[in-house]
């Protein structure tokens, strides 16, 4: 053989291991799995978890309902192996895999450890509320046994303590029908991008109590109330009449401009610790008045920061 054959057979060889190599490559890179973003949803017994989960599996999540918390990163890998199928994954977590549950913050600590998106959805009630709704349906609470349902409660709150101290959203269903709680849901999940940070700005009346899922809490009864000005006490925040009463007193206007500001700061530090989900609970004597005229303007103001916002009226009309 000629040294120019040698060396087009050469030239072949290597540009046939340099294909060869680049396929390799290429194929390696997309065999690379997309983890699934995942939802842990738990809670309270009778707080609402199955709607909760049953809302994202309306959302095209694939949810699944009480796995054992020790299997949570074995679904994760599989839903990683489904190539693209099972790209969002909700899993629901409760005491009734109590045998399992001192598993749940391992688990979580190897979700971490393989950078896992996870985020953790906590559903709350007041034990009056949940008291009623066990009685309603005539069962006992998963973990009253010989005891009474509010001895089961209060065990079930003991067991979850650190977990809602660890979660991203908390969500009071104390008051809140099924629509409702669908609503809130729909609001926090729905859509095709995750927003930097969402906030809830509610207004509420202090004498119907604090919200229990409020991360923030906005005192208005510096203001003087409308409730004393006859013409405007039938009417709501929501009047315009009423919302200018509101913001001619001094230092509403103030208050609103600087808290805002501070709104900013706190944000900028939510985003950092990745916190996704805000409450923040604007409160007057009744809810009907001041609490909600602020709550208008506030939730206007945040929106036009980029912050996504939805606004509730807790006790507006309840009067």
């Amino acid at each position: 053989m000629t040294e120019h054959a040698h060396e087009r057979q050469d030239d072949r060889a290597d540009g046939a291991a340099d294909v060869s190599t680049g396929s390799t490559q290429e194929k390696a890179e997309a065999a690379v799995p997309a983890i699934p973003e995942l939802v842990i949803i738990s809670g309270m017994s009778g707080a609402g978890r199955s709607t909760a989960a049953k809302c994202l599996e309306d959302l095209g999540w694939f949810v699944v309902d009480n796995l054992p918390p020790e299997l949570i990163p074995t679904m994760v890998e599989l839903g990683a192996r489904s190539q693209g199928n099972v790209a969002r994954i909700a899993v629901v977590v409760d005491v009734r895999g109590r045998r399992f549950f001192d598993n749940l913050r391992q688990s979580l600590a190897d979700l971490e450890a393989k950078h896992v998106t996870r985020r953790i959805v906590f559903l709350e009630s007041s034990d009056d509320a949940l008291v009623r709704r066990f009685e309603s349906v005539r069962r006992p609470h998963p973990l009253q046994g010989d005891g009474r349902i509010v001895d089961g409660i209060a065990a079930e709150r003991d067991l979850l303590r650190e977990l809602r101290g660890d979660a991203d959203l908390v969500i009071d269903t104390s008051s809140l029908n099924v629509h409702e709680l669908r609503a809130k849901m729909d609001a926090q999940f729905a859509g095709d991008e995750e927003p930097e940070l969402r906030a809830t700005v509610m207004s509420f009346g202090f004498k119907y109590g604090l919200p229990v899922d409020a991360d923030l809490v906005v005192d208005c009864r510096f203001l003087p109330n409308p409730h004393w000005v006859p013409e405007l006490r039938p009417f709501t925040g929501l009047n315009e009449e009423v919302s200018d009463y509101v913001f001619d007193q001094p230092g509403a206007k103030e208050f609103l401009n600087q808290y805002t500001e501070l709104l900013q700061l706190i944000a900028a530090g939510y985003r950092r610790e990745g916190k996704r989900y805000v409450t923040i609970a604007v409160g007057c004597t009744g809810g009907k008045h001041r609490s909600v005229a602020m709550s208008e303007k506030l939730a206007a103001r945040l929106a036009t920061e980029g912050i996504e916002t939805v606004l509730v009226h807790r006790d507006m009309g309840r009067e």
